[in-house]
């Protein structure tokens, strides 16, 4: 800020020797740099205490994260096996846990509808002006019955426009309904059109020619016309459902791709196995179960080890902060707690009985006897507690990051980090006070001493004058 008595000093010519311009400014400086630095000091230590609660907090938050995406995921869910693989792919819904045994016989793979146009002369061949409609519904021998509550496409043909562009024109706007290309073979240059698999996806072709009048040779967009009343041969496939028996229960699906299956199961049939159903059977797998443990293991000890050096008694950031040792409350009952409180009596409710045991020292380790055991006894209800439901593993960790980064609850990670904000909210606007302040007394001193070099400018003038005076009587 600009001292306002600077130009004042400067035209007085300074005639006491002093600088008082820079006396004002030490003077101002001493009065309050000790209080500014003070508060200074104790904002970069509460913007270290943000830091390292901020960093405790997202990384227990993280930890939480990881572990649902892993389970839903499903790097945790029981493997399916079929006997034979040929027929069908099986997949699981992440979070669900399928079990038990299902049989499977396919008797037909849904397919979409195949039309083949007569032939051309070439790729480049003109079509026709007009418009060209397909709609879509089902096919049924020589009958086609529309679905109505589907929009039918209507594809306006230029005089100049060749095949290969209806090809082209026919895929830029089908939506991915249909596929269109041209196959050049022993009868020409001719138009492929594949639709979307199920039986409600067959298609019609109503060309509008512009000739007058139309005429159904090449050239004219009327030779393009395809109804099942009047198939020569066009229709190379007719779409329909897949229909299999799951379990002896007939079932059909529009696509080779199946969901809404009992145990969240999901299937891609890939052939059919008519008189010779197959089984499909899910299995628990252990060997994920303790990757996991030993992953979550891992995490929190890195936790741990994060938590000793932020929250050391001496000399930790957060020695004394009542988030931190409410995280290291935590985390030494996290053994014990109970993650299942409906389980039966025997069945894995703890994270103790899944091995996670705590050393001494507050690290842990995984007790891998003590998981094999578990594994081996009960394998279902191991299993059981690794799903994204209310109760279970990553529940029990989801709570725990959700408790400790509650800003709401001073004794909190998240309530100790508000509490440092605010706190350095607090210093800042003290900061601004005193600077507000130290102008303010700089100014006043600059005033005082502009007065005082007024004086002292006076003085020296009336001194001059009497020496003159006396020399001059002197003389």
């Amino acid at each position: 800020m600009d001292n306002p008595g600077a130009s004042i000093l400067s035209a007085l010519g300074g005639g006491s020797g002093i600088n008082f311009m820079q006396l004002a400014d030490d003077l101002a400086e001493a009065s309050y740099g000790v209080q500014r630095d003070r508060i200074e000091r104790e904002n970069e230590t509460l913007e270290a205490r943000i830091s390292a609660a901020s960093l405790l907090r997202s990384t227990l938050t993280g930890l939480a994260s990881a572990l649902g995406d892993r389970i839903r995921g499903g790097d945790v869910a029981p493997r399916a096996a079929i006997g034979d693989p040929a027929v069908a792919r099986v997949a699981t819904t992440p979070g669900v846990t399928p079990s038990g045994s299902f049989s499977l016989e396919v008797t037909q793979l849904a397919r979409g509808q195949t039309l083949v146009s007569r032939g051309y002369a070439s790729a480049d061949a003109p079509v026709g002006q007009g418009t060209l409609t397909i709609r879509f519904g089902r096919v049924d021998g020589a009958s086609f019955a529309e679905d109505t509550g589907r929009a039918p496409l209507d594809l306006a043909v230029g005089p100049d426009d060749t095949l290969a562009d209806l090809a082209a024109r026919i895929n830029g706007q089908a939506g991915g309904a249909l596929n269109a290309y041209v196959a050049t073979g022993a009868d020409g240059a001719q138009l492929v059109i594949k639709g979307e698999e199920g039986a409600a996806s067959g298609f019609v072709l109503e060309p509008a020619s512009a000739a007058s009048p139309p005429e159904a040779v090449p050239g004219d967009l009327s030779y393009l016309a395809w109804s099942p009343a009047s198939d020569a041969g066009e229709l190379r496939a007719t779409a329909r459902d897949a229909e299999f028996e799951l379990d002896t229960v007939a079932r059909s699906s529009p696509s080779n791709r199946v969901t809404g299956l009992p145990g969240g199961m999901t299937l891609d049939l890939a052939a059919t196995n008519i008189d010779a159903p197959t089984t499909i059977s899910f299995a628990d797998d252990p060997g994920a179960i303790a990757a996991v443990m030993g992953d979550v293991t891992a995490a929190l000890n890195d936790l741990v080890e994060l938590l000793a050096e932020n929250a050391a008694v001496e000399g930790g950031t957060l020695g004394s902060d009542a988030g931190a040792r409410e995280l290291r409350r935590d985390l030494q009952g996290l053994t014990s707690r109970v993650v299942m409180p409906d389980a039966a009596e025997g069945e894995p409710s703890t994270l103790a009985d899944l091995g996670l045991s705590l050393n001494r020292d507050g690290t842990f380790r995984l007790d891998n006897a003590r998981l094999s055991a578990t594994l081996e006894a009960s394998p279902d209800g191991a299993a059981a507690m690794f799903t994204t439901g209310v109760f279970g593993v990553f529940a029990t960790i989801d709570q725990l990051a959700r408790d400790n980064s509650l800003s709401s609850d001073p004794g909190s990670l998240g309530g100790s980090v508000v509490r440092f904000e605010r706190l350095v909210e607090r210093g800042e606007e003290r900061l601004a006070r005193i600077e507000e302040q130290q102008a303010a007394l700089r100014e006043r001193l600059t005033r005082s001493f502009v007065r005082s070099e007024t004086r002292i400018a006076a003085s020296q003038s009336t001194l001059d004058f009497l020496r003159q005076t006396f020399q001059l009587s002197d003389n």
